[in-house]
């Protein structure tokens, strides 16, 4: 299936590992062109040059007010072209609601929640019919994670605002989508898992409730996510889908 995604030009941040480099790198697979973002220099051209010659990196904090304008503005640079955005951070701090401190949620909102709202409303200013917004979010927009508290506030809320996004998008021919990924074999994941006194034994427990008894592997969330961003999935918009390997149970 050709997913049309030769030549079109996509902003991906958080994109130096995890899930953010996945959907880079199968967007690249698919003939996409691609502005990577991270907030290490070192770390960021390394991720370029990996995606190869299709692909440039730009230093950038999601909670920078400057960012959307400079990504925008390189990819038409670079590629000379803008078809959307897919925007990924690294998860905010973990903890309860009695541990976390107001830094980290002030630190969490800036980067997580308004940084993202900044770069969707930049990129829905820019982008013509055909366009799309996407963001990654969580599995916890529908049912709260353990010790992820801050996550847990700040995730639905983003899922709700890229809802409204949909609907004053539409007439204008641009998608906004979501992806809720549960329990993907990333970094992140691992860390979490290594935070429990049996790290095995978590990782066990996570994937006896996951119907097909297994994590994910970034490489799925990654097709799933070139998918959703192409013009293939033109008919799609104000969806969020649960990449989970089944692991929500309701409808």
């Amino acid at each position: 299936m050709d997913l049309g995604l030769k030549n079109r030009v996509y902003v991906v941040t958080g994109a130096t590992r995890g899930l953010g480099n996945a959907a880079a790198r199968e967007l690249v697979a698919d003939g996409a062109k691609v502005v990577i973002t991270g907030r290490e220099e070192k770390n960021v051209a390394e991720a370029a040059a990996a995606l190869g010659p299709n692909a440039v990196g730009v230093v950038a904090d999601n909670a920078d007010a400057s960012a959307p304008a400079r990504l925008i503005a390189a990819a038409r640079e670079h590629f000379g072209g803008f078809d959307g955005i897919l925007v990924s951070v690294g998860g905010p701090a973990p903890g309860f609601a009695a541990d976390n401190t107001d830094e980290q949620w002030q630190a969490a909102f800036e980067s997580v929640f308004l940084g993202a709202v900044r770069l969707a409303r930049a990129s829905a200013a820019e982008l013509r019919a055909g366009g799309v917004v996407g963001f990654v979010l969580s599995g916890s927009v529908h049912e709260p994670i353990p010790g992820l508290t801050i996550s847990n506030g700040l995730r639905p809320g983003l899922a709700g605002f890229a809802k409204s996004l949909a609907d004053e998008l539409g007439p204008r021919g641009i998608r906004v989508v979501g992806l809720l990924p549960a329990r993907i074999d990333t970094d992140r994941v691992r860390e979490l898992d290594g935070m429990s006194a049996d790290p095995e034994a978590t990782r066990a427990e996570n994937e006896a409730r996951i119907p097909l008894r297994r994590y994910g592997l970034p490489e799925e969330f990654g097709r799933t996510a070139a998918f959703l961003l192409s013009p293939a999935a033109s008919y799609l918009t104000g969806v969020m889908l649960p990449v989970d390997g089944g692991m929500r149970h309701g409808f």
